[in-house]
């Protein structure tokens, strides 16, 4: 199978090279072998700047793990230390403490980064403390 790449500059271009590439996959020529790899990465470039990735924040982790387990608010007091406490976390007007981030990291299998919030830019401390 002889053909050129396909550059991805919308939805349409990226549905071609995604067909493109199952089509090549089914080749056993080191030359159209070379040109899939080609192509998914142009159709991977296309995909980061289109759709990219974000941590999740506080509230959406926690709002996940609780739904992969079957759990409700009230099952995190005890990691998180009282019904208010949950909601402010939830409500992302709270951040972790350390012994929060350390009964969350015991109870789910999860980056301790995930937990952590980072620091506030300086401008807004300033802001903060004044």
């Amino acid at each position: 199978m002889r053909a050129t790449l396909i550059v991805i500059r919308n939805e349409a271009d990226h549905a071609q090279a995604k067909q493109f590439v199952a089509r090549l996959m089914e080749s056993n020529d080191p030359a159209d072998r070379a040109r899939m790899a080609a192509q998914a990465r142009l159709i991977e470039g296309y995909e980061r700047a289109r759709w990219p990735r974000r941590a999740p924040t506080l509230p959406e982790l926690l709002t996940y793990l609780m739904d992969q387990h079957g759990l409700r608010r009230a099952d995190l007091v005890p990691l998180l230390g009282t019904a208010s406490r949950v909601s402010e976390v939830m409500n992302g007007k709270r951040g972790l403490s350390l012994t929060m981030v350390r009964r969350l990291r015991r109870r789910f299998p999860v980056s301790a980064d995930l937990l952590i919030s980072p620091p506030a830019p300086l401008r807004a401390r300033k802001r903060l403390a004044a």
